[in-house]
């Protein structure tokens, strides 16, 4: 039983919840006023939008791509939101399915042309910077009264933000790690070769990991909006970064088809929360980003530990 217990998958497995509940207590420790259903609320404000972010940079990397333009992207979608999606809402609804398709079909050309992801969605986001700055010159808009009705709802106990991250994570989990297609669509990353010998479309999986990844940023986009109430170009910039920062610290890797939704959450949520802690440790915000950078750097030291624990087991 013990054994069971420190075993070095089940601590990996872990370590983002971990990782979590640290810097929970010590926010808590230094700010006791937040343990209650007003400090949660302001703690976890962007954790939605972030939290979505990071599973749209999750189903890139699932396939073994980094999308360096998911930023760029979710600032579009707020820039839709706050103008066609409010002023015209079957326009706005048929631009965000149509970069939704986009996202597809840029998977899509990765795969047929072979192309490096990271150069392709790095040029994919001055296109959604520049489209963002046509339809919002200038930053401003409305967001849809519905949107912001949802963000803003009120749930009893705890935050919606808290119900809604536990929805979207084990929908994700239970889409990707315990059905069938979600093997295969992680076996694109994990070892596309046999998923190719048992008849399955790579370029198909490319589409839908990438399709989603749309979708995710469209959630987060739409999140936001209804957060902030206005938008501007460079509102998600930020995002790139705390996505694959999310998405490592949750678990997942750059190569191999190996991640997790519950983790990827969690890890959004961390990330949110130590922009809180530092502020109370009175950190300038010109180091902050660093310091994050360290809690990650700390987080993926402990997992090397624990990989090279479980690989010295196996020899």
């Amino acid at each position: 039983m013990i054994s069971q217990l420190t075993s070095p998958r089940l601590l990996r497995s872990l370590l983002p919840a971990f990782s979590l509940t640290v810097i929970l207590l010590a926010i808590f420790y230094l700010q006791p006023r937040a343990m209650s259903y007003f400090g949660l609320n302001l703690l976890l404000n962007l954790a939605l939008p972030i939290a979505f972010a990071t599973l749209a940079q999750m189903c890139v990397i699932t396939v073994n791509d980094l999308d360096l333009g998911i930023g760029a992207f979710v600032g579009f979608v707020a820039c839709v939101g706050v103008t066609w999606l409010n002023d015209q809402p079957l326009l706005g609804f048929l631009v965000l399915a149509a970069s939704i398709l986009a996202y597809g079909a840029m998977g899509a050309l990765i795969h047929l042309r072979n192309l490096p992801s990271i150069v392709v969605t790095l040029g994919m986001s001055f296109v959604w910077l520049g489209l963002a700055l046509l339809v919002l010159p200038t930053p401003g808009g409305k967001a849809p009264a519905i949107v912001t009705a949802v963000m803003k709802f009120k749930t009893p106990f705890v935050p919606m933000t808290i119900y809604a991250s536990i929805a979207i994570a084990l929908i994700v989990h239970v889409a990707l790690k315990r059905s069938a297609y979600g093997a295969v669509l992680r076996g694109v990353g994990g070892n596309p070769q046999s998923v190719a010998r048992a008849s399955w479309s790579l370029v198909r999986a490319k589409i839908t990991m990438y399709a989603l990844a749309g979708f995710f940023g469209v959630m987060s986009g739409i999140s936001l909006i209804g957060l902030t109430s206005a938008a501007d170009a460079n509102i998600a910039l930020r995002y790139t970064l705390l996505s694959i920062a999310g998405v490592i610290l949750g678990g997942g890797e750059f190569v191999g088809g190996r991640i997790s939704p519950i983790g990827a959450v969690l890890g959004a949520i961390t990330l949110t929360l130590a922009g809180s802690f530092l502020s109370f440790l009175r950190i300038s915000p010109d180091w902050q980003i660093g310091a994050q950078g360290a809690i990650l750097i700390i987080v993926l030291a402990l997992r090397t530990v624990i990989n090279r624990s479980e690989a010295r087991k196996l020899a």
